[in-house]
């Protein structure tokens, strides 16, 4: 892990990368930006009341000297942020609407990213996975060519690193939807050093078995392989043949992937979350994410289950993405 941190930080220090962090009242939360700003190669902003969040930093026994704080509805932006809400909102929200959103703390930080006075926002310490995305679904939306977001986890294992995804947001996805995923996977593979090298995965590989779950895949790699002709990309593939080169030559001998897969696209989210999960804690890899994929600027949710290096980790990971643009 820590070559991986190591070289994430090497990436965004200087830039002047702020990350907003919604659950200042947290002490998970607060010990990260503490560490964060005392690093210096990325700017926390807590969100919260100040009062709460001097007690959490008290609790976690750091200090937030020097940290940003904001309270959404006490705020010197909060009406400037008020009239960017309902102009992007377009007939969505009246001004009163948007006045009662953005006292809610997820609202009021991803207004502060979409209006470029943040760079990134990490949530989901204490609120659901609902709670964050939503706010940049409605706000910062979906990059030109996305119809979907799709969450990723970095695998970090020693000096190895895979991507896998989609594996925290789309239950159910159509093939267009994971030949999207398999390109900014493929994009956000090479944010964190993973010459991507992508297999759409099933359980058959080149035809071993036919259903309408097998040809959904081979209709993904086609439409993938259309978008980003310049990928080395192949499917579909059951894992081992993706993964062991001996596999590899007895079932696929003529596909681009010998073996060498290193991004792994998932069919469904119940196998890309109980995959990487069996990763996770058979194989003893650390698992780095979610990493939401295919939005306009970087948000990023927490486990509610998370700890402080887990903060850390994902706000330098969001400033990376912010980086990387």
């Amino acid at each position: 892990m820590s070559d991986l941190f190591t070289s994430i930080k090497q990436q965004v220090a200087g830039k002047g990368i702020r990350i907003v962090l919604p659950e200042g009242k947290d002490e998970r939360i607060v010990g990260a930006a503490s560490a964060l700003a005392k690093e210096g190669a990325v700017t926390p902003i807590l969100l919260g009341q100040k009062n709460e969040i001097e007690e959490a930093a008290k609790k976690a026994g750091v200090s937030i000297a020097g940290i940003e704080v904001k309270t959404p509805e006490t705020d010197p932006l909060f009406d400037e942020l008020v009239e960017a809400f309902v102009e992007r909102r377009k007939g969505k929200a009246t001004e009163e609407d948007a006045r009662k959103m953005l006292k809610d703390p997820n609202y009021f930080g991803t207004m502060l990213v979409y209006t470029g006075k943040a760079d990134g926002l990490v949530s989901g310490a204490i609120h659901s996975t609902g709670d964050t995305v939503r706010p940049a679904l409605q706000i910062i939306k979906t990059k030109p060519g996305i119809s979907k977001v799709a969450g990723a986890m970095i695998m970090v294992r020693d000096a190895e690193r895979y991507l896998f995804s989609d594996v925290a947001i789309n239950i159910a996805p159509e093939a267009a939807d994971l030949a999207e995923n398999a390109v900014v996977s493929a994009e956000t593979a090479q944010i964190f050093g993973i010459e991507p090298r992508v297999a759409m995965l099933s359980f058959s590989t080149k035809g071993s078995a036919k259903s309408a779950e097998t040809e959904k895949v081979i209709e993904a790699t086609k439409l993938a392989k259309e978008k980003a002709p310049e990928l080395t990309l192949d499917g579909e593939f059951q894992f081992d043949a993706a993964f062991v080169p001996t596999v590899a030559a007895q079932k696929a001998p003529d596909s681009v992937l010998k073996g060498d897969a290193n991004v792994f696209i998932f069919p469904s989210l119940e196998a890309g979350n109980i995959g990487y999960k069996i990763a996770q804690r058979l194989g003893k890899f650390e698992a780095v994410g979610p990493i939401l994929q295919g939005l306009n600027a970087p948000v990023n949710d927490l486990s509610r289950g998370c700890n402080t290096q887990d903060v850390y980790n994902l706000s330098l990971i969001t400033a990376a993405q912010a980086v990387n643009k």
